[in-house]
């Protein structure tokens, strides 16, 4: 397991940004409003929510994304437990991470158990009521050992113009190798080298509107 942790820093007492990456983890607008848009809104959730539906994640940060799709999953009266996969290269704290997840209350009664499972194992191993996983490590040798295929895929790595190696072109095609036919993908970029690499991944790329400041982002469907 990596022994490499987020470096942090806070934004107005309340936003952790990464000193490493120069980025901060969530939307300094509405972090919330901006994972339904991006992410669920994205991969048109919680419409395609059926039994054993799984989510692949690059970049777990505070969580956030996880939490919000896991109170989507709930509120969408799905059988059985939602499938969550996530890779994270710097790890924060138990700390930081409630720290981080105090800006959304309505996310608090979920909130309060994660950070608890990530206090005790950051794989979430002993987290309850949802089969989440957190692979740690650089996702560009850890995904290729999964044996997973996805329904859909968050692609929420820092800015490609600062982090661009969970960007580059050889982790999409892992990223369509673990993405079923007629799979989804959603990402907060439109950058061009992020599109083309996941058209060559095997997707159809559409450009739509982004959230905020943010003109555009990308939306992805596998191809049969």
């Amino acid at each position: 397991m990596s022994d490499q942790r987020a470096n942090l820093e806070w934004r107005d007492g309340a936003i952790p940004v990464s000193t490493r990456f120069d980025d901060p983890y969530f939307s300094l607008d509405n972090g919330l409003a901006e994972t339904r848009h991006v992410f669920l809104q994205g991969n048109d959730l919680p419409e395609r929510f059926v039994p054993g539906f799984h989510i692949a994640e690059l970049g777990f940060g505070t969580g956030l994304n996880f939490l919000t799709t896991w109170a989507a999953w709930e509120g969408a009266g799905v059988d059985g437990p939602l499938r969550f996969t996530s890779f994270e290269g710097f790890p924060m704290s138990a700390d930081e991470m409630a720290r981080a997840l105090e800006a959304f209350p309505e996310l608090a009664p979920y909130a309060a158990r994660l950070v608890s499972a990530w206090g005790e194992d950051p794989t979430l191993a002993t987290l309850e009521g949802v089969e989440a996983r957190v692979v740690i490590g650089d996702a560009r040798e850890t995904l290729a050992r999964q044996d997973f295929v996805a329904d859909a895929w968050f692609l929420d790595g820092f800015s490609p113009a600062k982090n661009p190696e969970l960007w580059d072109a050889d982790l999409m095609a892992e990223v369509g190798r673990h993405t079923k036919s007629g799979g989804s993908a959603a990402t907060y970029t439109a950058a061009g080298f992020v599109r083309r690499g996941l058209d060559a991944a095997g997707f159809d790329v559409t450009r739509v509107p982004g959230f905020g400041r943010k003109r555009h982002m990308s939306v992805a469907r596998k191809r049969g």
